[in-house]
């Protein structure tokens, strides 16, 4: 159960990422989408979608390596 959260955890913010690409991508093709009012806003909308949905993937998988590394550091230790 714990891993089916944490590929959600990873697949919801991939797909807040992959939107983000897609507006820079159409509003660089100068295609609009319907709820924005300027491609520039469109461009910088998906720019802080795709930033975030990566700083996000990042930080889980930093807190994952180090919190590993903390385990493996407490497994040497007691042997």
């Amino acid at each position: 159960m714990i891993r089916i959260i944490a590929v959600l955890m990873l697949v919801i913010p991939g797909i807040i990422t992959a939107y983000g690409i897609k507006l820079m991508r159409d509003s660089l093709f100068n295609e609009l989408t319907g709820i924005f009012l300027h491609t520039g806003l469109q461009f910088f909308i998906g720019f802080i979608f795709f930033a975030a949905g990566l700083a996000f993937i990042g930080g889980f998988i930093v807190h994952r390596d180090r919190k590993r590394q903390a385990e493996r550091k407490n497994n040497r230790s007691r042997r």
